[in-house]
C-alpha cells in the first residue's frame, strides 16, 4: 500500500537519520499555541521566543483569512523560519473524549470529502512555502479487528498520496492510541512518507501510554517532535491536565535521552494549548531544552 518516496525535498529527513550523530535539531514553535490574530502579529510575538522557526498552521491560509504571501514576509522580516506545517480536520469537538473520538480527525464519514479536498489545497500552500512536512491527528484508529479500519487505512494512503506527489511527507499526532496499535498501523500502510508527529503529553492526556516508553517504541517513524507537558487525569475517562513544560509528569530527562540515542536531528516543535501567558511559557520551555540538552538543538 503507498507509493516509495524519492524526492529532493526529503533529503533533509534521510540526512537526519543517516547523520543522527552530528545533525542538530531545530528548536521552533507551534503558531496556534500564540493564538495570533494577524501574521505580523504571530512573527512579532514568536521573535520573543527565542527559537528558530514555527509549525504554521495552514488552514488560515487556506481559507483566506491569512496571505501567503504576507504570512512568509511577516515572519521572515523577524527572522523566523517556517519548518513544517500543520492541518485540521472538519468540524472536531476536543469537549470530552467521547466527542472527540466520534468527531476527530478522518474517521466521520460526514465530513471525509471536506477534508480531502482540504488537504489537497494545503498540500499546495505546503509546496509554495517549500515545506517537506504536514502533521495533523487522524482520529482515533480503529482496532485491526474493526471493520471499518479498511477504510481509515485506504483514508490515510489517499491524503498520503496527495502530499506525497508535492514532496511532502505526512506525520500524525501521537496520543489517540497506544503506540503498538500505531505502529502496526504504520507498518500496515507501508511507506516511508508517513510517520509520527510525537507528542508525549498527549500520551497523558488521553492516557495512552508512558511518554518516554513510546517515544523509544515509535522512534524509527518519528518525523518531528511536539514539547509539550501535562498531567494525567483522576477521572478515568476523562482528559488529563496540560501543563508548562518541566510542571507536569513527562520525565524530560529520560525523554532527552531517547532523542539523544535515536532522533537527532529530528526538529522540536514547542507547543502550549492552554494557560493565559502562552509566549511566556514557550520562553521558558525554549531555555530549559537548550539547559537541559544543549547538544540537540542549534
Amino acid at each position: 500500500m503507498g507509493s516509495a518516496w524519492a524526492r529532493p525535498a526529503f533529503a533533509r529527513y534521510r540526512a537526519c537519520i543517516t547523520d543522527a550523530p552530528t545533525t542538530p535539531a531545530r528548536l521552533g514553535l507551534c503558531s496556534w499555541s500564540l493564538r495570533a490574530r494577524s501574521p505580523e502579529q504571530l512573527a512579532e510575538v514568536a521573535s520573543t521566543c527565542e527559537v528558530r522557526g514555527v509549525q504554521l498552521h495552514l488552514d488560515p491560509i487556506r481559507t483566506g483569512d491569512w496571505d501567503l504571501e504576507q504570512t512568509r514576509d511577516a515572519l521572515g522580516q523577524r527572522g523566523l523560519t517556517i519548518l513544517s506545517a500543520m492541518m485540521t480536520t472538519r468540524d472536531e469537538d476536543y469537549s470530552t473524549l467521547e466527542s472527540i473520538a466520534r468527531t476527530g480527525g478522518i474517521r466521520p464519514d460526514a465530513t471525509w470529502d471536506e477534508n480531502l479536498d482540504a488537504a489537497r489545497a494545503n498540500a499546495e500552500i505546503a509546496l509554495a512555502l517549500g515545506l517537506d512536512l504536514i502533521t495533523f491527528h487522524a482520529g482515533f484508529l480503529p482496532e485491526r479487528s474493526d471493520p471499518e479500519r479498511a477504510t481509515i487505512t485506504r483514508r490515510l494512503d489517499q491524503i498520503a498520496d496527495v502530499f506525497n506527489a508535492r514532496g511532502v511527507r505526512v506525520a500524525l499526532e501521537t496520543g489517540q492510541e497506544s503506540p503498538e496499535e500505531l505502529l502496526a498501523l504504520l507498518e500496515e500502510l507501508d511507506r516511508d512518507d508517513l510517520g509520527v508527529n510525537f507528542d508525549p503529553a498527549n500520551m497523558i492526556l488521553y492516557a495512552s501510554g508512558d511518554p518516554v516508553a513510546s517515544l523509544e517504541a515509535l522512534a524509527g517513524r518519528v518525523m518531528q517532535i511536539h514539547i509539550k507537558d501535562a498531567d494525567p487525569t483522576s477521572t478515568p475517562g476523562a482528559w488529563g491536565v496540560e501543563r508548562p513544560m518541566g510542571e507536569g509528569n513527562v520525565d524530560w530527562e529520560a525523554f532527552f535521552g531517547v532523542v539523544q540515542a535515536h532522533l537527532r536531528g529530528v526538529d522540536l516543535l514547542i507547543e502550549r494549548e492552554s494557560g493565559e501567558n502562552r509566549a511566556g511559557d514557550i520562553l521558558a520551555a525554549a531555555r530549559r531544552v537548550r539547559a537541559m540538552a544543549p547538544s540537540l538543538v542549534s
